[in-house]
């Protein structure tokens, strides 16, 4: 009886891997030969460095990358007066490439892009892991490049970068070096200073409507960066990689020129020919929140003059004139009121109702502001939301402000 070997053969199937095609070859393609670096000795090995300078007169966009001003608006409302009286070289921007967007223990860090000021310009380092095995050497060499450095600058860095490096070092068994830097998010000023500007406060979307930057055919999307190292991985070749270096360069710095100009319209915006009222606005609010009334006053009443939307105009006038109310300088407060009210302004008419009422004891003035109010929430491009929460408190007065005046009329 013939074997199942001989039967197998007898049906044309072939046994061993004799006759199989070999598989093919490892990519020879690694990153020392797809962008000019260098290794730097560490205890943990080498680490994989790509370096380039970006001179002093280097323009990113139209923004230089070297600050003109000390920050001192940003240092009070990042918590740390420090900051403002730092040098240009305490400043590290950094922004990191990972394995997965989602964070968490699993995620690697496998490339981190820090830039820092130098007498020769913008010092832009990025540390690249060839290989999972070299993470302590990328973290180690990190480390030594940010120690001078007093002051951090990421976007989204708080929520993400930060963390996420923190838990790389916290797995090594070392001390976080991030500890004691006092950090400055710039998505979280960015939402301030331009969300009446732009609905999205992406860095790509800052670069091009703020900054005036583009990018080149080299750049990749961000999404697309952690199956682009997973395929490097695979196969060994590097080149796509090339696209990664330069999307993570741009990020960084973006970052530089992105706080340049933040510290720019913050410090100096009264003597910016170009800046639109709702960075104006932002700005002034910034002051108000942070205690500074004096300046927040001065940039809403150059803001009033500035070509805006209806609704910039009149939240701007009524910020402005509540700051006069409640330094109980009520001539100055009356005719922004009034500004705001001919701009279809609720909460100005109401609080004109409000002086007239209690202030001036002008009962007929009162119920005119009342119904002045009521007569805006009826008209079709007042939402019903508005409509529901005015209202009932419009009626409300209205009836109040009636009851008074036939009880003490004249």
């Amino acid at each position: 009886m013939p074997s199942l070997t001989e039967r197998l053969k007898s049906l044309g199937v072939k046994l061993g891997a004799q006759d199989l095609p070999p598989p093919l070859p490892r990519a020879t393609w690694p990153i020392e030969d797809v962008v000019p670096g260098r290794f730097q000795d560490t205890p943990g090995g080498p680490a994989f460095l790509v370096e380039q300078v970006y001179s002093t007169g280097y323009i990113h966009g139209d923004i230089a990358l070297g600050l003109h001003h000390p920050p001192r608006l940003i240092a009070d409302w990042a918590g740390d007066a420090g900051i403002a009286s730092r040098e240009l070289s305490a400043y590290v921007f950094l922004d990191t490439e990972t394995s997965g967007l989602a964070g968490g223990t699993g995620t690697y860090t496998f490339m981190v892009g820090a830039g820092r000021y130098t007498p020769q310009g913008f010092q832009l380092v990025q540390f690249f892991m060839r290989d999972p095995i070299e993470e302590p050497a990328l973290l180690l060499a990190l480390e030594e490049f940010i120690s001078p450095c007093q002051t951090l600058v990421t976007f989204n860095g708080k929520s993400f970068d930060i963390p996420l490096l923190n838990t790389r070092y916290i797995l090594q068994g070392w001390k976080t070096p991030f500890t004691g830097l006092a950090h400055i998010d710039l998505l979280h000023l960015s939402r301030r200073l331009w969300r009446d500007r732009l609905p999205s406060r992406t860095l790509a979307n800052l670069e091009v409507h703020i900054l005036g930057a583009q990018r080149n055919e080299e750049e990749v999307p961000g999404w697309m960066i952690p199956q682009m190292y997973f395929d490097y991985l695979r196969d060994g070749d590097a080149r796509p990689l090339k696209r990664v270096f330069y999307h993570n360069a741009m990020d960084v710095v973006s970052l530089a020129a992105l706080l340049n100009h933040s510290v720019t319209i913050t410090e100096d915006s009264g003597n910016i020919p170009a800046i639109q009222a709702p960075e104006m606005a932002a700005v002034a609010r910034l002051y108000e929140e942070l205690g500074q009334t004096s300046r927040a006053i001065q940039l809403y009443q150059a803001c009033l003059t500035a070509p805006a939307p209806d609704e910039l105009f009149s939240d701007t006038a009524n910020r402005l004139a509540l700051i006069y109310k409640h330094q109980g300088d009520y001539p100055a407060a009356i005719p922004i009121w009034e500004a705001a009210a001919a701009h279809t302004s609720l909460p100005a008419c109401a609080e004109l109702a409000k002086y007239f009422e209690h202030y001036a004891q002008d009962i007929p003035q009162a119920m005119r502001w009342t119904q002045t109010a009521l007569e805006i929430i009826q008209r079709p491009e007042c939402v019903a939301s508005q409509r529901e929460q005015w209202q009932p408190q419009l009626e409300h007065r209205l009836k109040r402000l009636a009851d008074k005046q036939t009880r003490h009329p004249g």
